[in-house]
């Protein structure tokens, strides 16, 4: 097909247009391209931002947690009287209003100084462990007795009882006729243990 000089002159305008337009869409493409580009990394990094703060949420939930458990066991233990100094005089009383209750005639005790079990390291100061030894003897009837003694120790809150070793003998004596008398003797180590936590006391 052979154009004239005249129809060419007419077509270079819908050309040139034709171009201009093609140019126009393939930027346009480019364009979009880069801007979707845009907003897959955008959207990565959000995403990757999204996730750190779940992970930090989780870790924060986690302390939370713990410092709620931590707290709940400390309750317990100012509720129980371990926190803090030795009470002797509370020790004795104690022992004193048992052996009435539980009526011991023959019960002996005695508790030695307090020593240092251990010692754990903290912020703003550390947390010890001291025990006090304590030697009971005590006249028994029966072993249940012994079982009675040491529970109402425990039940009396004011120190943690921790019995180390206990026995009981036979005292050999036999009661005369009807009278009721202790057979056996109880010997027990326990430690009452005590926390002294250093930033509390400062």
């Amino acid at each position: 097909m052979n154009l004239t000089g005249e129809e060419l002159r007419k077509l270079v305008l819908p050309l040139l247009a034709c171009a201009l337009l093609l140019g126009a869409g393939a930027a346009l493409i480019w364009a979009a391209d880069r801007s979707v580009d845009g907003a897959r990394r955008m959207l990565a990094a959000m995403r990757a931002e999204r996730a750190d703060n779940t992970q930090r949420l989780a870790r924060i939930a986690e302390e939370e947690r713990e410092v709620k458990a931590k707290l709940e066991v400390y309750r317990q233990l100012g509720q129980l009287n371990v926190l803090g100094e030795e009470r002797r005089l509370e020790w004795a009383d104690t022992i004193s209003r048992i052996r009435t209750q539980r009526e011991l005639l023959d019960l002996r005790y005695r508790v030695e100084r307090q020593r240092l079990l251990s010692s754990v390291p903290g912020k703003p100061a550390g947390v010890e462990f001291y025990a006090s030894p304590m030697r009971v003897e005590l006249a028994l009837l029966h072993e249940g007795d012994l079982l009675r003694f040491l529970a109402d120790l425990r039940a009396s809150g004011n120190a943690y009882y921790a019995v180390k070793k206990c026995s009981v003998t036979r005292t050999g004596a036999t009661p005369a006729g009807t009278v009721i008398a202790p057979r056996l003797r109880g010997d027990c180590e326990i430690d009452l243990i005590t926390i002294l936590d250093r930033a509390a006391k400062a």
